[in-house]
């Protein structure tokens, strides 16, 4: 997690001295104004919350901090509504930039911005696959940052260490959550081609949680979460009945294991860049 907060907090730095450097950095200089960053989160959990705080600090550890940079933070509780009404009003007050964290709070930002101003991404697994980017390697636009592939057969392996004869993995995660279906859906291919038994279950907000654990726990003999936010979020819910069953749960995440997962394998070796847009001629 500490490489993942250090690569966006890099890029971001990087996109701040950029407008410092160009004409919109000289407007911002002329009428005395500081620029202003808007940070957009999805909703609360350690993941995400911890890569508000370390955008915060990489930005103070850059130099830009006080008066050189005005920073405004928005937590859209996990409702899409919240997110495009967020996402419209720090372009409305002239946000100079605009940090995305989670998938939906990056397209609704994308989407707000009109290609215009920057867009960094973080906490996002597929950018190309969410219609944020072209690729990677030519993301176009006004969109950068960092994506990450969560190392699924590591994930795998764990399950068959923990529960080497498990008839079925019950997989949980949320369709409105992109990079959540697409880890869940990612991981049930790659544990049927082993030979697994696994079966999806999905929840639409954090009220489904309790009712669908408790299928899964009937018909499972452990519990797989994926990097879903909505999971992520609900954690103790899960895990709470999963422990009165007796099933363990495993989940993608370390600070998920802080939230009551028995067990994780985490590498931040995975994590990718996308390829930085040039951004000067749209300032």
């Amino acid at each position: 997690m500490k490489k993942i907060i250090a690569a966006i907090t890099a890029l971001i730095v990087i996109v701040v001295g950029a407008i410092f450097l160009t004409g919109r950095g000289d407007k911002q200089a002329a009428t005395k104004k500081a620029p202003t960053v808007g940070i957009l989160q999805l909703m609360s959990h350690p993941a995400l919350d911890q890569i508000h705080q370390g955008v915060i600090q990489g930005l103070k550890d850059g130099g830009y901090s006080g008066k050189k940079i005005k920073i405004k933070f928005a937590n859209a509780g996990g409702d899409q509504s919240n997110l495009k009404s967020m996402s419209e009003k720090f372009l409305d007050e002239g946000a100079n930039m605009t940090v995305a964290i989670a998938t939906p709070a990056a397209q609704a930002l994308a989407t707000a911005s009109k290609g215009k101003t920057p867009v960094i991404l973080a906490g996002i697994t597929d950018p190309a696959g969410s219609g944020l980017v072209k690729s990677e390697q030519k993301p176009g636009n006004n969109i950068t940052g960092t994506s990450g592939e969560a190392p699924l057969d590591k994930h795998l392996d764990v399950i068959k260490a923990i529960k080497p004869n498990a008839k079925q993995i019950g997989i949980i995660y949320s369709p409105s959550d992109h990079g959540g279906a697409y880890n869940a859906k990612k991981f049930a291919k790659l544990a049927t081609a082993d030979g697994e038994k696994v079966k999806l279950y999905t929840i639409s907000n954090t009220n489904d949680v309790q009712q669908v654990a408790a299928q899964m726990v009937s018909e499972c003999d452990i519990v797989y979460a994926p990097q879903d936010n909505l999971v992520a979020s609900s954690m103790k819910t899960l895990v709470s009945v999963a422990n009165n069953a007796k099933v363990p749960v495993i989940p993608a995440a370390d600070t998920m294991v802080k939230d009551g997962g028995l067990a994780a394998y985490a590498s931040a070796s995975s994590t990718s860049a996308v390829t930085p847009v040039r951004w000067q001629p749209r300032f």
